[in-house]
């Protein structure tokens, strides 16, 4: 791989010599000229790392998702802290509440990976039973090694362009250049914080942990006297509900009454007849 990165360096360098002298030359061409260069030498490196793949260590990442009830909160958060502590992980998040039936509580743990299954094993010594529990490994060796075949080639890319940059005779020929350069160093940085994301995942795994107790509400007996004051109290309510509502409609009532008079008389009139 190193002598193809020489004979790839020295055969551009005598291009762009060559190509100096010539009327027709600007570092616009030149820099497409190699561009394409440094494409197929990138796409060599891939598959001369991709061949190697196989000998290279496994870059895993591993997620772990466990639920468990307990009877006592405060005793398995305290036990589950230490065992944190003894495998050098830490608390990435830590949230607790209430709701209706139960009380819990969340925490985001991130620990090296070479203590991942025994801070889990840690963990469930001290459990009778898991409502959850689930264990993930993802494999993003492939990702790391296109990354890292990609950023070596725009590294070397990038160094193409700085000499281009060097031969360059005008201002014009100069910011094309740079404007190249721009974006490939931005491509490197994209890479650059991919890269670094993934080995931060791969070197420290994370489990998500909650663990609750299970609230019951208690019922509070009532004696005998109280269900009869109770039942007082809603008898009256019942009887003041009742009159609240015949004074909303009060006016009806007065029209029914005006009609039942008007009605009497007019029957008594009438038997007079």
């Amino acid at each position: 791989m190193r002598q193809l990165l020489l004979l790839f360096s020295v055969l551009l360098v005598i291009s762009c010599n060559e190509k100096s002298d010539d009327p027709n030359w600007s570092p616009k061409n030149a820099s497409v000229e190699a561009g394409y260069m440094m494409d197929d030498l990138e796409l060599e490196e891939v598959v001369v790392e991709e061949s190697n793949q196989q000998q290279q260590a496994k870059q895993i990442i591993k997620t772990g998702n466990l639920r468990f009830e307990t009877q006592d909160l405060e005793a398995s958060q305290k036990r589950i802290k230490e065992l944190i502590r003894k495998y050098q992980g830490y608390i990435q998040n830590d949230n607790s509440g209430k709701n209706y039936n139960e009380i819990y509580q969340n925490l985001t743990i991130r620990v090296p990976t070479q203590n991942f299954e025994k801070l889990v094993e840690g963990i469930a010594s001290g459990v009778a039973y898991f409502d959850e529990k689930t264990i993930s490994q993802r494999d993003v060796t492939e990702e790391f090694v296109d990354l890292n075949a990609r950023l070596k080639a725009k590294r070397a890319l990038e160094n193409r362009y700085l000499e281009l940059l060097e031969k360059a005779k005008t201002v014009k020929e100069m910011l094309e250049i740079e404007g190249e350069l721009a974006q490939i160093r931005e491509e490197i940085e994209a890479r650059e914080g991919r890269l670094k994301y993934l080995q931060s995942q791969v070197s420290l795994s994370t489990i998500h942990l909650k663990f609750y107790k299970t609230t019951v509400e208690s019922k509070i007996t009532q004696s005998y006297g109280s269900k009869i004051s109770n039942a007082l109290k809603s008898g009256w309510n019942g009887i003041s509900q009742f009159f609240l509502g015949l004074l909303h409609i009060w006016p009806f009532l007065i029209l029914v009454t005006l009609g039942g008079i008007f009605t009497r008389r007019w029957l008594k009139k009438r038997k007079k007849k």
